[in-house]
């Protein structure tokens, strides 16, 4: 059976880590962007980190940040990926000499196949929705039509996906990976234990119909 994986993001407190570990999430983000209303600082993640399981990876999402910014943030966090969700190129993002994934956002007739093209080096590429002004978090779909048979690197989809949904986003895209974010919030950086757990028995719904 193919085994979708999970990352949970915006994680800002020590339980919802919990939950998302004991629910099966296979990775959780960690959001380091100040506009964000999930965004946590170094030390704010240090000490959620502490309590992370061995087996669930830590990730760092960053948008246009200065590369000191970056680098001071993995010196100080035990981050073991990242993921850019702004404007960054693949030398940007391969300077810090830790796995990352791209997050492009997807506006209506984009050549998705175009735009991803010039990350080979990336660990995975993230779709999510362009919605002017957010360079993440929407809580909107994207048109999946537009994502291509064969991307250079693995897929994680984003953007609105939700318990309710996901089941039928696994059956249409095929990705490696889903991300979500405020479709397992009860409000904003404060996640839902119940749809967390929701959101990963869809997943293996989806992958034992698949």
């Amino acid at each position: 059976m193919v085994r979708t994986r999970i990352k949970f993001c915006g994680i800002t407190r020590s339980d919802d880590l919990a939950v998302a570990a004991d629910a099966g999430a296979d990775a959780v983000g960690l959001v380091f962007y100040e506009a964000s209303p999930r965004a946590v600082t170094r030390e704010q993640a240090a000490a959620l980190l502490r309590h992370k399981p061995a087996w669930v990876t830590a990730v760092g999402l960053f948008v246009n940040a200065d590369a000191k910014e970056v680098q001071a943030t993995l010196d100080a966090v035990p981050l073991e990926c990242l993921q850019f969700h702004g404007t960054e190129s693949a030398e940007y993002c391969d300077q810090f000499d830790v796995p990352w994934m791209k997050a492009i956002a997807v506006a209506p007739d984009e050549n998705v196949a175009e735009k991803t093209a010039g990350y080979a080096t990336a660990s995975a590429i993230l779709l999510d929705t362009f919605k002017p002004g957010l360079p993440g978090g929407t809580g909107e779909h994207f048109d999946w039509s537009l994502i291509p048979d064969k991307l250079p690197v693995p897929l994680v989809l984003a953007g609105g996906l939700t318990p309710d949904d996901v089941e039928q986003a696994i059956r249409t895209v095929r990705p490696y990976a889903v991300d979500v974010s405020g479709g397992i919030e009860s409000s904003p950086g404060c996640k839902s234990a119940e749809k967390m757990k929701r959101f990963a028995a869809a997943v293996r719904a989806a992958d034992a119909g698949n």
